[in-house]
């Protein structure tokens, strides 16, 4: 694909994002945002900036189970200070759950309603994209949940020509998601148009990054030169390998992932 097909896909893809935030900033009294600080949530952040004229306009939440790695959590500092993020940091409890791994899934959601108990939150921009898996295929942009986190994806409102319906279940909360349409090597070419500040583990250092990127329990690095963006594009735009397959959890199984989303996973 040349620059100018690229420019104009970016353009548009950055256009319906920054609607569907926009429409989530207006219809919602209360909006928080994840952030992982990798590199699509981190991409969503950037996409609010350019919505909301330069600034994150709610609150950022980061669930913490505490083995991030060490680049992960100077990255999150540097960038929090560098925007003045509203940041929320959330602990979570590390246990076994179904996922198979202690880390993350069920027990990240735990700590994630703690959150939207305490400050109310109704709705909540998540960074997820159709094509990083099959169950998430099945979200819609406006996705709502009920008040026990449960997700209904087999009786969802259709979403046809941009029209998204933005209500959400009593004391539940909606799920809005900009990036659904977005595809990894969308993520990378905007990151490099924009500039976009991003984690130093999706590059290559003795041969070897992260391309999906999780804690120190759950994730593994792949082999890979591509020590800068262009490399990483270049790579993407020729392998036939999974973007998730450094991720090590059950979790990544489509029954097991089915079983979290509807409880609530991410």
């Amino acid at each position: 694909m040349d620059d100018r097909m690229i420019k104009q896909d970016l353009n548009k893809l950055e256009e319906r994002s920054i609607y569907v935030m926009r429409e989530a900033k207006s219809n919602f009294k209360k909006v928080a945002a994840l952030w992982s600080m990798g590199k699509d949530s981190t991409t969503m952040l950037a996409l609010a900036r350019q919505a909301f004229h330069g600034k994150v306009p709610f609150p950022v939440i980061h669930i913490d189970n505490g083995i991030d790695f060490p680049e992960t959590y100077e990255f999150r500092e540097r960038l929090a200070k560098k925007w003045n993020l509203d940041l929320i940091v959330e602990k979570s409890e590390i246990k076994p759950e179904m996922s198979g791994f202690a880390c993350c899934g069920a027990n990240k959601t735990v700590a994630l309603r703690k959150v939207l108990d305490r400050y109310g939150f109704d709705a909540l921009i998540v960074s997820i994209r159709r094509d990083e898996h099959g169950i998430r295929a099945k979200e819609r942009v406006f996705s709502p949940r009920d008040k026990n986190f449960k997700w209904n994806y087999k009786n969802q409102v259709a979403e046809i020509w941009g029209d998204y319906s933005s209500e959400k279940e009593a004391d539940g909360h909606v799920r809005v998601h900009p990036l659904l349409d977005w595809n990894e090597v969308d993520i990378w070419n905007y990151i490099k148009r924009e500039k976009v500040p991003m984690n130093p583990l999706y590059f290559s250092r003795d041969g070897y990054r992260y391309r999906s990127l999780g804690c120190t329990h759950c994730t593994t690095p792949v082999k890979s030169g591509a020590a800068d963006i262009n490399h990483i594009i270049r790579e993407l735009e020729k392998t036939k390998i999974e973007e998730r397959q450094g991720r090590d959890q059950d979790k990544e199984k489509a029954f097991v992932m089915e079983k979290l989303r509807a409880l609530g996973y991410m």
